[in-house]
């Protein structure tokens, strides 16, 4: 299956109504329990958003730093797992480093973009090439309703060959 069709069906797995709260519910249960959401999954970037509401709030009246930093690792891990499903050899991920810097306070909704697409699509074809691992810096940036930097994330993911 080719980098294109192997995105695609896992797009397709993302967005079915049960199949992908069944995966957050075994893997990353207070995904779902905090309302954090893929809105729109691509290639070259991911959209991921997360509403101010009692569960995840903190005690300032605006969204935990810790909801935002789930969020923002959504954005930019969803975009590495489209880019390895069902690769061959598989690949394997893992953030060594996260970083960020919060601008104003997280009230209503939060969306989270990452358009780091190709970067991501290069490294992980080098780690297959090369059977060396490789490292990623992405970046996703979270901004409020009315266009405004709430947050900047940078996650550093490693990818790296299972067959070694």
């Amino acid at each position: 299956m080719d980098a294109s069709a192997s995105f695609q069906a896992y797009r397709q797995l993302v967005f079915h109504p049960l199949k992908f709260r069944l995966f957050l519910l075994s893997r990353l249960p207070l995904i779902l329990f905090t309302g954090i959401r893929i809105r729109e999954l691509t290639p070259e970037q991911a959209v991921v958003s997360v509403r101010f509401k009692w569960l995840n709030q903190n005690p300032f009246r605006s969204i935990y730093f810790a909801v935002l930093a789930m969020a923002a690792e959504l954005s930019t891990g969803s975009l590495c797992m489209g880019h390895l499903y069902q690769a061959k050899p598989a690949i394997s991920m893992l953030i060594v480093q996260l970083t960020a810097q919060f601008q104003k306070k997280a009230t209503g909704t939060i969306r989270f973009t990452c358009s780091d697409g190709e970067k991501i699509h290069e490294a992980i074809e080098r780690a297959k090439t090369t059977g060396e691992g490789q490292t990623i810096l992405c970046t996703s940036i979270g901004k409020n309703e009315k266009d405004e930097i709430v947050a900047q994330f940078q996650v550093v993911w490693s990818v790296k060959s299972k067959s070694q």
